[in-house]
Parts: C-alpha cells; sequence; structure tokens
C-alpha cells in the first residue's frame, strides 16, 4: 500500500475548505476592483476574510490573482453574451449589444479593466468567439442591405465593438442607470452600421427581443 506522501498514490482533489477560500478571493478581488483597481491585495484578503499570508496558497502574486479574475470574466462574458441567431442581423446585432451590456453593467470598472487593461492580448483569446459572431453578424447585414457598405466589414466590426466600450465608459463615468445604458449600447451599435436615430429607436421599442431583461431573465 502507498503512504499519501507517495508519489504514486492518486491525486486528490482540494479540500472543500481550500477550494471556497479560492473562490471567496476572486469574488473578493472582482467586488472590490470593481471599485478601485489599484486595491492592494491586503484588502482583497480581508475581504474575503482570509489573511494576506493565507492568499499566496492560491497565487503567488496580486498580479496571478488579478489575471484569473480577469480571464475568467472574459471568458463568461464571451459565452453569456452570443445570442439566438437570428433572421434579421440588425436585431441580431442590436441583442448583441444588449446581452453585453447585461453581463457588465454591474461591474463596469472591472469590464473597463478587462477590455483595456494590460492583459488585453489574453482577454482577446478569450472573446474571440464573440468577436468572431459580431463580425459574421456584420458580414450578413452588409450583404443583406441591411448595413452600410461604405466602409471594409472587418473595420465595421471593430467600429461596432469600439462604440459598445465608450458607451461603457460614459456609463461608468456618469453612473447611468442600468435601463438607460441598455438603451444607448444598442442605439450606439446600430447608429455605427448606418441606422438613422428615429429608425434605430423605433426598432428597440418595437422589437420584443430588445427589451430590458429582468435580474431572473439573466439568471
Amino acid at each position: 500500500m502507498h503512504s499519501p506522501s507517495s508519489p504514486l498514490s492518486p491525486t486528490r482533489a482540494p479540500r472543500r475548505d481550500a477550494a471556497a477560500n479560492r473562490e471567496a478571493l476572486m469574488a473578493a478581488a472582482v467586488r472590490l476592483l470593481n471599485v478601485d483597481p489599484a486595491v492592494p491585495l491586503e484588502a482583497i484578503a480581508a475581504e474575503a476574510g482570509l489573511s494576506r499570508r493565507s492568499v499566496y496558497g492560491h497565487f503567488a502574486t496580486r498580479d496571478d490573482l488579478v489575471r484569473e479574475v480577469t480571464l475568467r470574466g472574459a471568458a463568461r462574458i464571451g459565452a453569456a453574451a452570443l445570442p439566438a441567431p437570428s433572421d434579421d442581423p440588425v436585431v441580431q446585432l442590436a441583442e448583441l449589444g444588449a446581452r453585453l451590456w447585461a453581463e457588465v453593467e454591474h461591474v463596469r470598472v472591472m469590464a473597463q479593466l478587462t477590455v483595456r487593461g494590460p492583459l488585453m492580448r489574453d482577454v482577446g483569446t478569450a472573446l474571440a468567439p464573440l468577436r468572431a459572431f459580431l463580425l459574421e453578424t456584420v458580414r450578413r447585414g452588409v450583404a443583406d442591405g441591411r448595413m452600410r457598405d461604405d466602409v471594409d466589414v472587418e473595420t465595421l466590426a471593430h467600429l461596432v465593438e469600439g462604440s459598445a466600450l465608450a458607451v461603457l465608459d460614459e456609463a461608468t463615468v456618469r453612473d447611468l442607470d442600468r435601463a438607460e445604458g441598455h438603451r444607448l449600447v444598442m442605439l450606439a451599435v446600430l447608429g455605427m452600421v448606418g441606422l438613422g436615430w428615429q429608425e434605430a429607436g423605433e426598432l428597440v421599442r418595437s422589437t420584443p427581443a430588445l427589451a430590458l431583461r429582468t435580474t431572473e431573465d439573466r439568471s
């Protein structure tokens, strides 16, 4: 029989308390980074109910903790924000913007850190499926004559992404409420692809799929 320290012993799963502590650290990091991106490790540990020393059993450095939190958040957003395919690429684009807003509006500062911070290259990998979906939606809209065709498709998709990020920036600076951010992100992306403001507003008001989702709908 192999002793517990034998290299041939089966690998044990982390103890429940260790796994719970790790999750508590990551949840605390999200909450505090969303208030202050420069929050020290000691404050994150205290928020999680742990000592600074215990943090090092899970993350070698503060940067490692921030990296894992950031990449996990990006992967979750990338998966959750994808809408179901729609016959109308314009509606699909607006819904994509709305779903993105629903995923990030409650962690606005953290979302800015994710997409604009030092890990933006790694985050780009996590968001690649989402960006591919956006590009395909824009390409289909241009081909169908539903979106402007005076701008290269890849450039247009990049500008659409930028317009959504501009709404996130504005919402963070001015503390816009959830409903207004939801409305503005759709108007911004629709305006970028060539819809007039009245046409975009009417589409948002009259399309049930673009209505603001409740907390229960998002869970």
